[in-house]
Formats: structure tokens, sequence, C-alpha cells
């Protein structure tokens, strides 16, 4: 069996990580894995019929991930102004860039952590779809929020859209934070959901991540991007969503 925490790890909190997991284990028993991986390809790795726990996304789960894997809880973060489990973006430009609305951005090259990312991708074309502007394209493609923020701020792409619990990350720790601001969020949707193998009963599962995450210290949740809870969520959640349009190089 296999187990992964990959959505908002970093190298300042992987002590978090394990700790979490450690407490997993002792509340959940021996049948988990004993450690986490660090995949280098998640899509393998959430399809891996092997699969005991992992944290994904929505827009890859709506995309085919769904029919693979079964859904065990939405962990909430307490973002404000949203449902518990639910997430946005928010829409990050150089701090001296002079344009002030999403809609001064129209036709900007938008750094792109994944086009299979809901709130790196889908997230941003939703918010241009909604306020009657083009699509986005891709001015650069990163492979994670925290590359796309360096490279707006770098000046490789004018916009980015980053996870609002990843931009809690930026914000705590990294440097380029401040050389940014915020420009537009987009609406919430839910969030990053934990999966388990489709043949796998999530149910202990669940009980086992609510127990220890309702355990955790108000410094340890800050760390882990403020977790606060697991709560329930439906494969329809995602499924009712619509897709993005996706480059033509991609899709």
């Amino acid at each position: 069996m296999i187990a992964s925490l990959p959505m908002y790890l970093r190298t300042e909190n992987k002590g978090e990580h394990r700790d979490l997991w450690a407490g997993f284990r002792d509340v959940f028993g021996s049948g988990a894995p004993a450690v986490l991986s660090e995949p280098q390809t998640l899509e393998d790795h959430w399809s891996d019929s092997d699969l005991f726990l992992s944290q994904t996304c929505g827009l890859p789960y709506r995309a085919g991930l769904h029919e693979k894997v079964t859904l065990v809880g939405l962990p909430d973060y307490g973002l404000p102004g949203v449902k518990p489990g639910f997430y946005f973006s928010v829409l990050v430009a150089r701090r001296g860039d002079p344009r002030r609305t999403l809609a001064e951005f129209e036709g900007a090259g938008l750094a792109v952590n994944d086009t299979l990312s809901q709130s790196g991708w889908a997230a941003p074309q939703e918010a241009a779809r909604a306020a009657g502007l083009a699509a986005f394209g891709v001015g650069a493609l990163t492979g994670s929020h925290r590359a796309s923020a360096i490279a707006v701020a770098e000046g490789t792409a004018d916009l980015a859209a980053i996870d609002a619990v990843t931009w809690r990350l930026i914000t705590q720790w990294d440097a380029v934070a401040p050389t940014l601001k915020v420009v537009a969020k987009t609406s919430p949707t839910p969030g990053l959901p934990m999966i388990t193998a489709r043949n796998r009963d999530p149910v202990p599962i669940a009980e086992a991540l609510r127990q220890v995450i309702g355990d955790l210290a108000a410094d340890v949740r800050l760390r882990l991007g403020g977790l606060r809870k697991l709560v329930p969520v439906e494969p329809n959640a995602y499924l009712s969503m619509p897709m993005p349009p996706f480059p033509s190089a991609v899709r």
C-alpha cells in the first residue's frame, strides 16, 4: 500500500506532515502504510490500485480519476467567506504593475502550474468567462504554484492563479510574496479531496483522519495551511462542474 499528502507539502512543513501521519497510524493501526511517499508522477500514484490515501485536485478527479478512486473526505482549511472544505484562487500580479482589475489583464500571459489544475487553470478561465473576457493563454508552464508566483515576480508571466491555501503558505515562508499583489479572487469551488483506491472502504480512513486532524495543535494547523477538519463530500460536487478550455497543445 502507498500513501501521500502531496498538495501542500513544503520543505518547511515536512515534519508536520510526518507527525500527522504518525498520529493517523496511531489511530488507524498498522493496516496503514508506515511512511508517506513523495511521488514524482501524481497521476500514476493516484491511479495505483494499491493507493491507501492521497490528496488530489478537483480537475483531474472530474477529468477521469473519479473512475479509479473513492472519495474519503474534504479537508477544510478555514478560508474566509467560503463553505467548509471550499477554496478559491487569488490572481496575483507584480506589485509594480499599474493594472488593478482583472479586465485590465485581458490577453495577459498566465503562469500555470499545470493545465490539469482546478486552481491554477480552470478557476481563472471561469473567472475570465464570467467577466466577459477572452480566455487566458499560457504565458509560462511552471510545474507548481510557488514557481508560478516566482515567474510573475520575475516578469516571465503577467498573472498567476494561486490556490488560496498555497498563497497562505507562500506569504508565510517565501520572500517573493511582498513583491506581488492580489488583483482578484475566483469563485469558490470544492477544495482538494482525500482519496483512496476504488476497492477500498473509505469510512475507517475518514474516521481516523477526523480524529487526528481534530487533535492538531494551533501552530501545527498553521504550518499545514490552516487545516481544521475533514468534511463529507460527494462525487457530484466535482462532476457537476464544467471542464475548462484546454490549450490545443495539451488537449
